[in-house]
């Protein structure tokens, strides 16, 4: 269950001990001078569950009376979202992502979320990197259409919804072709196992141009046995991507200290960043090369930016990292997996697009 930090957070309000006096920012109107359908008033939404393809969905908007609201999704928090501010991001995870996307340099981004659910995060990206593609996919068809009618998301092409199994629609997606790509994909409160794989990670890989960076959010309980797994996983992963022999620098771990001493449940970032070296094809080197993403996991600024957040994180890199993972064993499929009809093979053209339709996708 992702735990919501106890002070909010905006690129337009430092951290402060209660919600902002100031009313917020409108969000950004889209081309044309017409803004985004959405409520924008925690009245305007609907009360109490509503039946979606795979449960229950529902609104619950924040006690203080603001402008703020979770969606819970079978009884479980999966989104956090500010009406009047896309760039409020409250469960600390999504801040720790933040602190990562914001390291990376300055302009548009092409992102794929994988487990879409309110599309706090695609929001806080459109805002953040106006004119950025992203693609949100999520497994329940019916909640995929509400959140589009619910929330004021970006337009088509800036933000394209789809309903779907997150690894089937990854597979669907030509090489090297997004900057980042995010697995926050949750049955209730337990990360499905196919997506945790060496072959899924591989996948993302795959999907990442040189220098793109995959990022996952990991929940876990001490002693933390399936985020060393994830780890060992990630280390697996990248062996085809890299002639090195070392995967140091490439993979990272953010968490708040006391989770990292094994003090209690929460969620950890793991940070992955796909190698521009002579594995890489070199028209995708080229390409790297002509509209680059550099990052760094020792950027000292992705440090300072984590230590700064309203619950400070820690970010582990190089050696840190593989004392942490230990003897752990990458997760592998247990059997062949179904390949989705349209999937892509290296080098092979994007599928046609199933986004929903809807309101927003045209």
């Amino acid at each position: 269950m992702p735990r919501k930090s106890s002070r909010r957070t905006s690129r337009h309000s430092p951290a402060s001990t209660s919600a902002p006096t100031e009313p917020s920012p409108a969000p950004r109107r889209a081309r044309g001078g017409t803004r985004p359908r959405g409520a924008e008033s925690v009245h305007e939404l609907p009360a109490g569950e509503v039946q979606t393809s795979t449960g229950t969905a529902e609104l619950v908007p924040d006690p203080d009376g603001s402008t703020g609201v979770t969606l819970m999704v079978n009884g479980v928090p999966s989104s956090h979202l500010d009406l009047a501010d896309p760039g409020l991001l409250t469960f600390e995870y999504m801040q720790q992502m933040a602190a990562v996307l914001g390291a990376l340099p300055a302009g548009p981004l092409r992102v794929v979320h994988l487990g879409a659910a309110g599309c706090t995060l695609a929001r806080y990206v459109e805002h953040e990197r106006p004119d950025s593609r992203q693609i949100a996919v999520d497994l329940d068809a019916d909640l995929v259409a509400r959140v589009r009618e619910w929330f004021a998301l970006p337009r088509a092409p800036r933000l394209r919804l789809r309903a779907g199994d997150a690894r089937a629609e990854l597979a669907t997606l030509p090489d090297s072709s997004v900057d980042v790509v995010v697995r926050d994909v949750f049955a209730g409160d337990t990360t499905p196992a196919h997506v945790t794989t060496v072959g899924f990670v591989r996948e993302a890989l795959r999907v990442l141009r040189p220098g793109g960076v995959y990022l996952a959010n990991c929940a876990d309980r001490p002693p933390l046995a399936l985020v060393r797994r994830e780890l060992a996983t990630a280390a697996a992963a990248l062996t085809p991507f890299s002639t090195g022999a070392t995967t140091e620098g490439r993979i990272g771990l953010i968490a708040e200290p006391g989770q990292l001493k094994g003090r209690r449940y929460g969620n950890l970032v793991l940070v992955v960043v796909r190698p521009v070296d002579d594995a890489t094809s070199a028209d995708e080197n080229q390409a790297a090369q002509d509209d680059p993403v550099p990052f760094g996991l020792d950027d000292p600024g992705l440090a300072r930016a984590l230590r700064s957040l309203p619950v400070p994180a820690t970010l582990l890199t190089g050696e840190e990292v593989g004392r942490f993972t230990g003897t752990a064993v990458p997760l592998e499929d247990d059997i062949p997996l179904p390949v989705p009809d349209g999937a892509t093979r290296p080098g092979a053209p994007a599928a046609a697009s199933r986004d929903v339709v809807g309101p927003g996708t045209s």
